[in-house]
């Protein structure tokens, strides 16, 4: 009695017999690889924070009537898209920081990449 398995007979099929002690595991697939750091993702939150501080630094002088403004009423949109630029940089940029500096729950796959 021969039996097959996919077609192949059992007299070319090599077996080989596991160790007693082995649970069917290897540390390396355990072992987790260095991070990747998404540069351009942290590039543009650099440009989003540097954008944001600008705008809000020109609103709020704009506000305060530093610049001879003429129309007041656009002093405040320039801080609310200051403001709605600068939050996104800053988060993405602190958790850079953290995971720079290898702080416990702070990751590089936190940060969105632009590359997948």
């Amino acid at each position: 009695f021969k039996a097959t398995l996919g077609g192949l007979s059992d007299s070319k099929v090599k077996y080989s017999r596991l160790a007693t002690d082995d649970d069917g595991y290897i540390d390396l697939q355990f072992k987790k690889s260095p991070p990747k750091v998404p540069y351009k993702a942290i590039a543009l939150a650099t440009v989003l924070f540097l954008i944001g501080s600008l705008l809000i630094i020109i609103g709020a002088l704009l506000l305060a009537g530093y610049f001879g403004v003429t129309h007041s009423d656009r002093t405040v949109p320039v801080l609310i898209i200051g403001i709605l630029v600068f939050l996104p940089g800053i988060y993405h940029l602190r958790i850079a920081y953290y995971a720079s500096k290898g702080y416990r729950g702070y990751s590089y796959d936190d940060i969105p990449d632009f590359d997948d």
